[in-house]
């Protein structure tokens, strides 16, 4: 990695953490200036939905404050403690805004019901049900440009904080039309509405929840992601596959991983290293992924009859239903081996009998070989 590359991507992260405070002290000033006039006008009308509506601007304020903090700590330099870095302490901060928006949901849902239990008459005004409705476009537009911006830079407390601005605008909307059905026909609905209204903020709260907890634990490789990088290191001469590709996220557009290329026996080993380091290089500058780990499959060359055993084998262990692949097929005669790795789905029952399966019935077909097969694991 070459020094112009490392000044490129620190310009970029710490582009990405000014692009991310910004748009958070945007959603702090709209939130406190909404959350002032709806506290006013829900206490001057006695509206439990536009009170709990002002409360609600207020914990969104609250998660643009996490956010920033997140960013801040999120763009500390490795150390060695953290060698990796802190990118994702803004999955935590995305966690924290997913847990405040459950809450803010549960305390809504509670504060309705009580209002079912002992309903009280509100009484609207024009000028309430204008700032009321002001508040409904603000929250609207202000919910798109944040979500909008954190899909941009990668942002989940951006994105998280964008979704329940969004949500905040229909709250309000709703609001607005129990006000209106109430002055037209004097039934008072906002009680049941804000019941209703909660179960969705509460659904879209363990949502986020789920989904950032899923990242903080660790997914699967992103399909697209390990699909390009692999096209990428399949288009260097000599090297017949790409392999056992395993990303690790240390936090949004941070990635290290490993990948095993399947070359000829041939090759000599300062040939060898200049294909490693070429690969790595390549695969940094072009998707942004540090490969720390290289391996390497021989495939032989020496011996063309070998490839028909080599479809033999592929075509015994394809056989097995939950198996994906076969990789890494080597035979050496001198020792009466065979190795290669078997890719079984994580669909499967039980991973272990389908291995076991396959072990056994190439044994049956090369009795006199010995073989070493790995299990490998269906990441890409």
């Amino acid at each position: 990695m070459n020094k112009t590359s490392i000044l490129n991507e620190t310009k970029e992260e710490t582009s990405r953490e000014k692009t991310i405070i910004k748009t958070s002290i945007i959603g702090i000033i709209a939130n406190v200036f909404l959350a002032g006039f709806k506290a006013a006008i829900g206490l001057l009308s006695n509206s439990i939905a536009i009170t709990l509506d002002a409360v609600n601007n207020i914990s969104d304020a609250g998660s643009s404050l996490i956010t920033i903090v997140g960013a801040k700590l999120a763009g500390r330099e490795p150390d060695k403690k953290h060698p990796f870095g802190y990118g994702r302490v803004e999955y935590l901060s995305a966690m924290i805004i997913s847990v405040i928006v459950l809450y803010a949901g549960i305390t809504s849902l509670v504060e309705s019901v009580k209002q079912i239990i002992h309903p009280e008459t509100p009484d609207y005004s024009v000028i309430s049900l204008v700032i009321v409705a002001v508040a409904v476009v603000v929250k609207f537009f202000l919910g798109r440009y944040v979500k909008a911006t954190g899909e941009k830079v990668n942002s989940d407390s951006l994105i998280n904080s964008g979704e329940d601005a969004r949500l905040d605008a229909v709250i309000s909307a709703s609001t607005l039309v129990a006000a209106v059905i109430f002055l037209a026909s004097g039934l008072s609905l906002e009680a049941w509405l804000g019941a209703i209204i909660s179960l969705i903020i509460i659904k879209s709260g363990v949502e986020m929840l789920k989904e950032t907890v899923s990242r903080i634990l660790g997914e699967n490789n992103d399909p697209e992601l390990a699909k390009v990088i692999k096209q990428t290191v399949r288009s260097f001469p000599d090297v017949q596959g790409a392999y056992d590709l395993v990303l690790h996220n240390y936090g949004p557009d941070a990635w290290n991983g490993s990948i095993h290329i399947e070359i000829p026996d041939t090759y000599s080993a300062d040939k060898l290293d200049a294909l490693i380091r070429d690969i790595e290089e390549t695969v940094y500058r072009k998707h942004n992924v540090i490969l720390t780990a290289v391996g390497v499959y021989s495939m032989n060359t020496k011996d063309t009859e070998i490839s028909e055993t080599r479809k033999a084998v592929r075509d015994i262990a394809m056989a097995h239903e939950y198996v994906k692949g076969m990789h890494g097929f080597y035979l050496d005669r001198a020792k009466k081996s065979i190795r290669f790795d078997v890719v079984i789905s994580f669909d499967a029952e039980d991973r272990k009998a389908v291995y076991t399966s396959v072990v056994e019935d190439v044994q049956k077909a090369f009795p006199d070989y010995e073989l070493r097969i790995a299990m490998d694991l269906d990441l890409s």
